[in-house]
């Protein structure tokens, strides 16, 4: 199902209460009934007779975890149907890592019931596509740091990269003369987090544009303000914005910073896609993040260690 922008959701990303980065070791109540949501769109409610296959889906799933713990039933209300326990569970187990592993049998359960020889009624793959889909994006929505790919519940990048990286540089971009790059960089996580990657892409060389500009200002390095990121870059790297304990590197530096964030988003994202409509793959928009999230620490740090 299609996820809708509410009112609600706007005015939290006004006021900027949407999560920052990702967290790892708790799945809210919210998006554990969005997930029930979610199932329920697989594998429906309860039918005479069980003609949609939904009272043998979630007895397989509660089968399986019961098996895999070590224990009879996920709920103490015994005389619940096999929906009813796993949904209960999911809802209420204080392990998120219990909660996730519900998700993750859920799922492949559901991966099965499209092949042609499962015995009983077949899934379509749409709509376990879509499934799959709608759960990657909660989580993104929710700020939670895992995804469902290739069969599995995994990480989506690593925590200490948020911590070492991504949480510093906001930390940074807090300071007033930074504020239009903080807006731009939430934006960038906004959009990743919506699956917007091509609109992640801009906002990424916006707020590495916009802190080398706020760089400048500061220092009274003379720019023009229609100057893109190759002629900040260059004004930067003329005032000695790199250290000189690595000056050498410059030119390393300086390729990196061009082709990585500029280059990649002017030929992906900044253009005209023509004929063929341009995708930019999750991966990719995570690592463009990443890397500005990295250059911008780099940026402000130099800045502040210059006389």
């Amino acid at each position: 199902m299609a996820i809708i922008d509410l009112f609600s959701k706007r005015q939290k990303a006004l006021r900027n209460e949407m999560p920052d980065v990702y967290t790892y070791n708790e799945i809210p109540t919210p998006l554990r009934a969005q997930v029930v949501h979610i199932l329920r769109d697989l594998f429906g409610f309860p039918q005479r007779y069980d003609i949609n296959g939904c009272l043998q889906s979630f007895e397989k799933i509660h089968d399986l975890l019961c098996r895999e713990y070590g224990v009879f039933h996920l709920s103490s209300q015994i005389m619940e149907g096999p929906d009813e326990k796993v949904i209960d569970f999911l809802m209420n187990q204080a392990s998120h890592e219990e909660v996730l592993d519900t998700i993750e049998v859920s799922f492949r359960f559901a991966s099965v019931r499209m092949t042609s020889n499962y015995n009983g009624p077949q899934l379509p793959r749409k709509v376990f596509e879509n499934a799959v889909a709608e759960l990657n994006a909660r989580f993104r929505e929710r700020g939670i740091g895992y995804q469902y790919e290739s069969g599995e519940i995994m990480r989506v990048d690593s925590q200490l990269i948020h911590a070492e990286v991504v949480k510093p540089a906001l930390a940074l971009l807090t300071a007033k003369e930074y504020a239009g790059a903080n807006a731009e960089f939430l934006k960038a996580f906004e959009h990743y987090r919506k699956g917007d990657t091509k609109e992640c892409l801009n906002e990424c060389l916006k707020a590495f544009e916009s802190t080398m500009k706020a760089i400048c200002t500061k220092r009274k390095w003379a720019f023009k303000p229609t100057d893109a990121a190759k002629e900040l870059i260059e004004i930067c790297l003329k005032n000695d914005l790199i250290p000189p304990l690595i000056q050498s590197h410059i030119g390393g530096v300086r390729a990196a910073l061009e082709s990585g964030i500029p280059t990649v988003r002017n030929r992906l994202s900044g253009h005209g896609q023509g004929a063929t409509v341009v995708n930019v793959l999750p991966h990719y928009a995570s690592y463009m993040l990443h890397l500005t999230a990295t250059t911008i620490q780099f940026l402000v740090e130099s800045e502040k260690a210059l006389p």
